[in-house]
């Protein structure tokens, strides 16, 4: 009997483990498929439509995750995932409070869009961290860093570049929170990895991003932003619009150019559906613009 029992025992818990194995390996199917298909938003035109597709995916991701937490595609998709909801949704409806005038509304997408990319960063550090560890030593030190990132190959740069631009666009809106801006070098090192490996990556996006860092303050390197963004241009041919959004608030603000940055930003409202590919980006992009020809976002660059 007792012997009975214990063959029983054990087929029980064999049939528990392949039911594990199982479920793990219906987990990471599912994750690779979502990976496959998510290009798929980036067609999208319609705001209201991307912003509710998103937010659930993301609920969706978080799900998986908990079920697979060392899946790499989970924790790349939740990477992009936040740090794409944050630009994309987010920082709109901050930017909207914002002109409308009401404080506590806009602070409070603030904070969300900060949690957000902070989310995003827990996750991409931990992808990378899958490659190469030590990024906590690594981010004490700039030649350390630049030491870890070297690691890193083609193969890594979608990893690294979401992670990096959630690391910088944290520090977009968490200016007040010294600690954070401090640590801007961290983000901007990964992208410029991004670079070295692979400048075409999201249709030169990196060079976009550098080219906006360079151009922060009119006192910071006006030179190395215009190169940058000269870069992005033959890149993408202008038709990743938020090329010309950065390049309107960041080089001809400073410069105090007043009818360019009207005229560049119109033809990014103009510019129809150049890219297909990037249809939700570039339609975004076109939001923005217009919000930054109101009389409030231009008396910003002194205009």
């Amino acid at each position: 009997m007792h012997r009975k029992m214990a063959k029983v025992l054990i087929v029980g818990l064999g049939m528990l483990g392949m039911t594990g194995c199982i479920q793990q390996m219906l987990v990471d199917e599912q994750l690779a498929s979502t990976s496959k298909a998510m290009p798929g938003i980036n067609t999208v035109g319609d705001f209201e439509v991307a912003r509710t597709s998103v937010y659930a995916s993301l609920g969706t991701l978080e799900g998986l995750h908990r079920l697979s937490p060392d899946n790499a595609e989970g924790l790349f998709l939740l990477t992009k995932g936040w740090a794409g909801a944050g630009t994309s949704f987010i920082e709109d409806e901050w930017e909207t409070a914002e002109d409308a005038g009401n404080e506590t509304m806009a602070e409070y997408h603030r904070t969300r869009a900060r949690a957000a990319y902070t989310r995003a960063v827990h996750y991409g550090v931990e992808r990378l961290e899958q490659k190469a560890d030590g990024f906590e030593r690594a981010r004490r030190n700039p030649e350390v860093m630049k030491r870890w990132l070297a690691a890193f190959e083609k193969e890594d740069v979608p990893s690294l570049f979401w992670t990096g631009y959630a690391w910088i666009a944290r520090v977009g809106v968490s200016k007040d929170i010294p600690q954070l801006v401090r640590e801007l070098g961290i983000g901007v090192a990964m992208i410029e990895r991004v670079v070295e490996l692979d400048e075409t990556y999201e249709h030169g996006l990196a060079h976009v991003i550098l080219g906006t860092f360079h151009a922060r303050m009119p006192t910071a390197e006006l030179d190395k932003a215009q190169q940058h963004f000269e870069r992005a241009f033959q890149i993408n041919q202008g038709r990743l619009l938020i090329t010309k959004v950065q390049y309107a608030r960041t080089l001809y603000c400073w410069k105090k150019d007043k009818s360019n940055y009207e005229k560049l930003l119109q033809e990014v409202i103009d510019a129809g559906d150049p890219l297909p590919t990037e249809r939700l980006s570039n339609m975004i992009s076109q939001r923005r613009a217009q919000r930054l020809l109101s009389d409030a976002r231009m008396s910003r660059c002194g205009f």
